[in-house]
């Protein structure tokens, strides 16, 4: 049998709807995280480009983090895609947590990329 996705799906576009109207044009900061790896990604919607990407697969993130699936190496990719989204010219995003709570590695991604120069 296969394991439905409907209600993610729903979440989903239900936050994105909403980051849509109080967007005014700035950025979106993805996240996608999985059981042993977070990512996270600068999207320019209205050009459909992406203008900076982190994750723990990353040679020099890999290194030093032990376990890709940890609130620790989630806020060393919070950190490296502020610094990665600044170099880019990117100041202002909307957080886009996507179907995940605001809560354990998507709550430490979010902290440390304000952390480190994102406002959002």
């Amino acid at each position: 049998m296969a394991i439905s996705n409907k209600g993610a799906e729903r979440r989903k576009a239900r936050v994105r709807k909403a980051l849509k109207a109080r967007a005014f044009g700035r950025p979106r900061l993805s996240v996608y995280r999985s059981d042993k790896n977070i990512y996270a990604q600068i999207i320019d919607d209205s050009t459909g480009r992406t203008l900076a990407a982190a994750s723990t697969l990353d040679k020099d993130v890999k290194a030093s983090v032990k376990n890709g699936g940890t609130a620790e190496a989630a806020s060393a990719i919070g950190k490296l895609i502020a610094e990665r989204g600044t170099k880019a010219g990117v100041a202002e995003v909307v957080f886009d947590r996507g179907a995940y709570i605001y809560h354990g590695r998507v709550k430490a991604l979010a902290e440390a990329a304000r952390e480190g120069g994102l406002q959002f």
